[in-house]
């Protein structure tokens, strides 16, 4: 086989090739020998067709199938021995040559390669990212105490309600009767919410339900009633309220104390609050700086990418699932993450970064004890964290996930201990305002 490069500029080539009788006459003759032997044609034993009549019946795919090998073996080779760091796969030119596809004749073909750049920088101590150092307030301490025993504390019987409380309720309407009803002030619709806030237990109210529950599954479940029934009922109903229920924060004593953060003492309280915001807010800095180095690497890798080709590629590869439109659309999300990749595992064989099983599962772990806490489940066991742990590296999605995120941290972990922080004081709330 033939193949002449052209080469367009320094990230695309243009491969043509001519494939001989010579590169292709072998294989066919093996498919047909195959087609020959599965054949099953009435008035022959199976095996025993003519060869004229299998070169009649299957002649045309044997050919095609063969020189589509060829082509494959002949790229595969060139690609190869050419040591070509290739973008994807080769694509068919746009523009097309025409074949007369018989048997015996030279083809032409000519198909675009597109190349990954190399990426090589220097990191040193010469390189400077910004490092926010957010500070601890005593307005934050004050705010996540109060959060805090507002949390661990009780639903008690209040006088009147207030915008946070619930309310328990009777609905009536003719015969029809719904006891014992929760409902939360905050869920009423703004519109109405005002009728609600300051009722008092014995309060009776007319109740235009479409207007004061506008979501019909919330307001299904409160009369009781299937989703479907809810077209056929007149919503105007009266309601009367037994019980107001408030939250009364937790008392600031050393049970409390010992319930949540495991000491006795109203100072130990406050020092494990300064701890906890400290470490969020180190969490919040962590990721920023994830965020600034990220550019920062992107920005001087300065990786340049034939993206014409690669958008070509990316809807090939997904077999027309996404349009180009589609592409288009998140093409600038796509193509940071594509270049960033390239970059990461530069950084990764440069430091010598290793991702271990080990890492992954503690990964998992910290996901699985996050999505614990959510539910109010903070002192799960360790063997049923590690359980659902394993689980999530299962899934090949969240799996992959995880992957991710392990690889960047452990890469930006070693950028850290090259290049040199600038850290930079600054209030919380002016650290949330970064873009």
């Amino acid at each position: 086989m033939k193949i002449v490069q052209n080469k367009i500029d320094d990230l695309n080539l243009e491969l043509a090739l001519t494939v001989t009788p010579e590169d292709y006459a072998e294989n066919k003759k093996k498919r047909l020998t195959e087609y020959r032997k599965k054949a099953e044609i009435k008035g022959f034993r199976k095996g025993m067709v003519p060869m004229s009549l299998v070169e009649k019946m299957y002649g045309q795919n044997a050919l095609v199938d063969s020189i589509n090998d060829a082509i494959s073996e002949g790229l595969n080779n060139y690609i190869k021995e050419n040591s070509l760091r290739v973008l994807g796969e080769p694509l068919p030119s746009e523009e097309h040559i025409a074949n007369e596809w018989v048997d015996g004749k030279e083809f032409n073909f000519k198909f675009d390669v597109a190349l990954n750049p190399e990426v090589s920088f220097e990191l040193s101590n010469a390189d400077e990212i910004t490092y926010y150092t957010i500070t601890v307030t005593e307005a934050a301490k004050k705010d996540m105490k109060n959060t805090l025993l507002k949390q661990y504390g009780s639903l008690e019987d209040g006088k009147k309600a207030k915008e946070d409380d619930f309310i328990i309720v009777d609905f009536e309407q003719g015969d029809m009767k719904v006891e014992g009803t929760y409902v939360a002030i905050r869920n009423v619709a703004e519109a109405v919410r005002a009728s609600f806030v300051g009722v008092k237990p014995g309060d009776v109210l007319d109740v235009n339900v479409n207007e004061a529950f506008t979501n019909e599954t919330d307001r299904a479940s409160m009369l009781k009633v299937n989703k479907d029934e809810l077209a056929t009922l007149d919503p105007m109903f009266k309601m009367t309220v037994q019980h107001v229920k408030t939250f009364v924060n937790a008392p600031a004593t050393e049970e409390t104390f010992e319930k949540i953060f495991g000491v006795k003492t109203e100072a130990e309280f406050d020092a494990k609050i300064e701890e906890r915001i400290r470490a969020e807010y180190t969490q919040e800095a962590d990721f920023r700086f994830s965020k600034d180095a990220k550019q920062y690497l992107l920005d001087k890798a300065d990786v340049q990418v034939a993206e014409k080709f690669l958008k070509r590629w990316v809807y090939v590869a997904n077999d027309g699932k996404f349009s180009m439109e589609d592409i288009e659309k998140d093409w600038a999300l796509f193509i940071v993450d594509y270049k960033w990749q390239m970059v990461r595992n530069f950084l990764m064989n440069k430091f010598n970064v290793k991702v271990e099983e080990a890492d992954l599962l503690a990964s998992a772990k910290g996901f699985a004890a996050y999505q614990f806490a959510m539910y109010g489940m903070n002192n799960v066991p360790d063997e049923q964290l590690e359980s659902f742990a394993k689980n999530i590296l299962s899934q090949e999605e969240q799996g992959r996930r995880i992957l991710d995120q392990v690889e960047n941290e452990k890469t930006f972990a070693a950028v850290r201990e090259v290049v040199t922080l600038k850290k930079k004081k600054i209030s919380v709330e002016k650290f949330r305002e970064l873009k």
